[in-house]
């Protein structure tokens, strides 16, 4: 217990998923958390219950896709908390759909939630990272920021994109303190891919033939990845920067 002791941390997409799961267990090991979520309600609910564990939460309603509301979270955590430790960017979108029928506002939604939320969180929360030299950035960006799939081609681009900056940022801090680093997941059983499933067949057909994309044979679960950044978001981590860490069941190792 301990593992982020007394560090103040933002969670976005909190309210389920990957971020819900992210915020319980950085709240488990001591983090102040600020969970936050475009949906007020969901994520008020998750930090209820850290708060009814005994753990220290804040809920937050946040569009990633809008720097202004990026910077006034990041405002809240410091306000709260007196600065801000960690970073978890795990608000994300996922809208399949055959490339050259995609719609403008599904391209701009995608970048502008998945790739520009990422960016303008990491960037509010930087110059209070400096501060102190210390900081720890986690991006969740996804398997298909490696690799793609059919019908998730402007998915993987942001995502693809999630990859770069991490390394981008991680070599522009590496001497002051902040680290920055990105996992990778692949199929997690969260509604986020609920659509995709659909237009591969469904989801109960995509869960029977699982193992011929990913060996471990299952779907992963959000508390899996969310153990993962924990130890990104720990000091545990130390040596780690521009790391992108695949946690996939082995589908990249095929």
């Amino acid at each position: 217990m301990g593992r982020v002791a007394d560090k103040a941390c933002v969670v976005t997409g909190a309210g389920s998923g990957i971020g819900k799961a992210t915020a319980f267990r950085l709240a488990e090991e001591g983090g102040k958390v600020v969970a936050s979520d475009i949906n007020f309600e969901s994520v008020q609910k998750v930090a209820d219950e850290i708060l009814q564990k005994g753990g220290i939460a804040v809920a937050h309603e946040t569009d990633v896709s809008d720097y202004l509301q990026c910077e006034d979270l990041i405002s809240v955590c410091v306000k709260e908390f007196g600065t801000v430790h960690v970073v978890v960017n795990s608000a994300g979108v996922n809208i399949p759909g055959v490339f050259h029928e995609v719609k403008n506002d599904v391209i701009d939604k995608t970048l502008n939630v998945n790739l520009k939320g990422s960016m303008y969180t990491c960037r509010a929360a930087i110059p209070h990272m400096l501060e102190h030299r210390n900081g720890s950035l986690v991006n969740i960006s996804s398997v298909n920021g490696i690799v793609s799939e059919p019908f998730l081609t402007v998915y993987s681009a942001s995502k693809g994109g999630v990859v770069m900056l991490t390394k981008g940022i991680a070599l522009d801090y590496a001497k002051e303190g902040v680290r920055c680093n990105a996992i990778c997941p692949g199929w997690v059983d969260t509604p986020i891919n609920y659509a995709h499933a659909e237009m591969m067949g469904g989801l109960e057909k995509i869960y029977e033939e699982i193992g011929n994309f990913q060996p471990i044979g299952r779907p992963g679960e959000p508390i899996e990845i969310a153990h993962l950044a924990l130890f990104l978001a720990s000091d545990e981590s130390s040596f780690m920067t521009g790391s992108i860490v695949s946690a996939d069941g082995g589908m990249t190792a095929q």
